[in-house]
């Protein structure tokens, strides 16, 4: 086929069944930078002055994101770019990711800053894995990474904290709140707190494969391993429901996301934001006494 786009001649490189459009790569590439323009302008993401961390996993979704804020913003002598990566401490799996995400950053000549979980709080996933909880492990990681990823920021004197979650990645969380219903969680998705430094996503109008084709293209090494723990998540079984909609449905993660955005107009009237307060163990802001983190910490002893 060739690409759908007026007077180009050139074979397509990609079929996006949601839009029954046939892009070469050239127009790809277009196509996809101008959807994280789109999202971040429509977000005011990017203030003159940042200095911005990207949470850099060495997969292909973060790598995709710092390549891509780098090329767009490589004029702006006002913004500043670093790479932060967590070692959650899974064995065979994160030092691979995290040896190419400083190979990346490097690549780009950008800052790169390593913390793990075993330095942080004196244990890993691998360790909380073992103790075999109710909870799957992915709980346990998202809440002690994003703990880290914030003092860290803050540590670092970050504006902005951006994150490669990706048109998927919203879907699945929106759907996963949906079914737990969940309203709180779902007015929080699109809220800022003053508390914390403030969490942009570029990638957030953007399909999963998309990113990966441009990851590709852009001559990022696309890694095959995946997290040994994810087929024990909720979002593991949610993900292989929406996909499977989005294939016999082209178009509906877009729709997912759609809904959700006007449903969010109302949510903050219906669900106030709760205050929050300070742990009692750590001091830092939490919606009860004991932040989420210290809670586990206090589970692992």
């Amino acid at each position: 086929m060739r690409c759908s786009k007026r007077k180009c001649s050139k074979p397509a490189l990609i079929h996006q069944r949601y839009s029954g459009l046939h892009l070469c790569e050239a127009h790809f590439i277009e196509d996809l930078e101008r959807k994280v323009k789109k999202e971040m302008r429509k977000q005011v993401m990017v203030e003159r002055g940042d200095k911005i961390a990207v949470a850099l996993s060495g997969g292909k979704d973060s790598s995709a994101l710092l390549s891509l804020l780098t090329k767009i913003f490589y004029n702006r002598t006002d913004l500043e770019f670093i790479a932060m990566s967590v070692d959650e401490g899974i064995h065979g799996y994160r030092s691979i990711t995290l040896s190419n995400a400083e190979e990346v950053a490097k690549g780009l000549g950008v800052d790169f800053f390593r913390f793990s979980l075993e330095e942080e709080f004196g244990f890993t996933l691998d360790e909380i894995a073992a103790r075999e909880f109710e909870q799957a492990p992915c709980t346990f990681c998202g809440i002690l990474r994003r703990k880290v990823v914030e003092r860290k920021a803050k540590e670092l004197g970050a504006t902005k904290v951006a994150t490669a979650h990706n048109l998927d990645d919203e879907v699945q969380t929106i759907l996963i709140n949906y079914i737990r219903g969940d309203i709180e969680r779902l007015g929080r998705l699109r809220g800022r707190r003053e508390e914390f430094v403030p969490r942009i996503k570029p990638l957030r109008g953007v399909p999963e494969k998309e990113v990966a084709l441009y990851a590709l293209i852009a001559g990022i090494p696309v890694l095959t391993v995946s997290c040994p723990y994810a087929p024990r998540s909720f979002r593991f079984t949610v993900k292989k429901m929406l996909n499977e909609f989005e294939r016999k449905h082209p178009g509906t993660k877009y729709s997912v996301m759609r809904g959700y955005e006007r449903l969010s107009e109302l949510l903050p009237k219906a669900q106030p934001e709760r205050k929050l307060v300070h742990c009692a163990r750590c001091g830092e802001a939490s919606a009860s006494r004991i932040c989420k983190a210290c809670e586990i910490q206090e589970m692992m002893k």
